[in-house]
């Protein structure tokens, strides 16, 4: 099912916030976004220039054009404005009664801007009582209790409970207005917090963060997330679209977050051609990856990638493929070197020397905290497929060779996409998961496939076949290897 997810909350102009990133968090999370306007904002990532309310018939007639057409499964809450709105908004739950509502308490804007009314301070505490999860800010958190705003996070965590107990609804404490590396939330539900561990980005486009994670929240929950499970795929989402935030360049102050970031790394993994000929649209990458169709297929089904998204892979098999994994990443980093040596331009010998080293120094380091690399013998389907790498290697065409190596980048990029925010921290993989699902790989894996596309086109007919044929050899030997360690047996 696609959740249908009603955003209540002013505008923003300049796309970061409101209800431009309610939209775009909804989508983002698969689902289908709907707007009810409150406010006219004119801002822009400076800061607030005017607010314009509509009259409150006006956003009556908006909520109920809705309701009385469509079958809203979340409502996302923002800004409000007045204790008029609020009691308008309050008036129209109480007789639609959604199954699931998200209400961020919008007070100040990213700038330092106040948002709403004092006067309507009170109606938003009265408010909390009508949703399901209050997603504040530690300044709106503490004006919510009527307390200072907390400087630690043990403090915050005792606010939080004391408004979540107050109004019978789940809270998202958020930690971002502390200090330090760590930049931890929760979800706070009575006496039960639900810690949700993040490290903090370095950024200062902030723009928007509150409103896109309270609509992420909601969406997840039509999925049918928990608020816990919820807060962990959110989180993930938002580490991301903080870091991809600067290259967004939008405007000259706190800057929008980037809420579609990943989904670019799978538009760039198959890029068109720049100069292909009209009519003929896909890459070469593109075109080989969908003839591995089968392949891909048999490899989402075979029981060691199915046990280890579920969790329950023995044990004894994993350590077994981590062994083979490692002494497979030894020569995968041989072979990525020659290809640097065979790059035709400086940028591309960069490219694979640096994977060449990451291979080693870090995907590395992580098998050998899991296993123990003395006295390690590779098993045949590691011998296939390091053997097929080195002969790709030595028929001297970089084509060729590049072609051979393009399968691990973008079949891992792939199932780690497909795993991104699907499992708890307590999954028994989750580490490896989530190594899986690094959206820097997903970005390597992009740049690699952009280089097989222009060494294809700059090879002969003949070269292109072989190109083929190494590139399908390395489907195969994937799926082998994921097959090798139940089959040991």
């Amino acid at each position: 099912m696609i959740p249908r997810v009603l955003s209540l909350a002013g505008t923003d102009p300049t796309g970061g916030a409101g209800i431009q990133a309610d939209l775009k968090s909804i989508a983002a999370f698969g689902g289908y976004g709907m707007a009810a306007v409150t406010a006219l904002v004119a801002q822009n990532t400076l800061g607030v220039r005017e607010v314009h309310v509509p009259p409150l018939s006006f956003l009556d007639a908006q909520l109920r054009a809705v309701s009385d057409d469509v079958d809203i499964d979340a409502v996302k809450i923002g800004m409000l404005g007045s204790a008029d709105v609020v009691a308008t908004v309050d008036a129209w739950l109480a007789e639609v009664r959604p199954p699931i509502v998200v209400l961020d308490p919008v007070m100040v804007a990213t700038s330092g801007d106040r948002l709403l009314d004092a006067d309507a301070e009170e109606a938003v505490r009265a408010l909390c009582h009508r949703v399901d999860l209050v997603t504040p800010n530690l300044p709106e958190l503490a004006v919510l209790v009527g307390e200072s705003v907390a400087v630690s996070w043990d403090e915050a965590v005792i606010q939080a409970q004391t408004l979540a107990g107050r109004a019978d609804t789940a809270v998202l404490l958020k930690g971002g207005h502390l200090h330090g590396e760590q930049s931890p939330d929760a979800i706070v539900d009575g006496a039960d917090v639900y810690p949700v561990p993040g490290r903090r980005v370095a950024t200062r486009h902030t723009h928007g963060t509150g409103c896109s994670l309270s609509s992420a929240m909601a969406t997840l929950a039509a999925h049918g997330l928990s608020w816990p499970e919820a807060l962990t795929r959110a989180k993930h989402w938002l580490t991301g679209a903080l870091e991809h935030a600067d290259a967004l360049r939008v405007g000259r102050g706190n800057g929008p977050i980037d809420h579609l970031h990943e989904l670019r790394p799978h538009i760039e993994l198959r890029p068109r051609v720049p100069d292909a000929p009209r009519g003929e649209a896909e890459s070469w990458s593109t075109g080989r990856w969908d003839a591995a169709a089968q392949v891909r297929a048999d490899v989402d089904a075979c029981g060691f990638v199915r046990g280890l998204a579920s969790g329950d892979l023995d044990r004894d098999a994993f350590t077994w493929y981590l062994g083979q994994d490692l002494l497979y990443l030894r020569e995968y980093a041989r072979v990525l070197a020659r290809a640097a040596a065979l790059a035709p331009t400086v940028d591309e010998q960069r490219f694979w020397a640096a994977a060449s080293v990451s291979c080693l120094e870090e995907e590395a380091a992580l098998h050998q905290t899991h296993v123990d690399p003395a006295g390690l013998e590779p098993a045949a389907s590691t011998l296939d497929y390091t053997d097929h790498l080195h002969a790709a290697s030595t028929v001297g065409s970089y084509a060729v060779l590049v072609a051979a190596i393009l399968p691990c980048f973008v079949l891992y990029t792939d199932i780690g996409a497909r795993w991104r925010g699907t499992f708890a921290a307590d999954h028994a993989y989750a580490d490896w998961l989530t190594a899986y699902g690094d959206e820097a790989f997903a970005t390597s894996s992009a740049q690699a496939a952009t280089i097989v596309d222009a060494a294809a086109r700059a090879a002969s007919e003949s070269e292109r076949s072989a190109m083929a044929g190494a590139y399908d050899r390395s489907m195969a030997l994937e799926l082998a290897f994921f097959e090798a360690p139940l089959r040991r047996r």
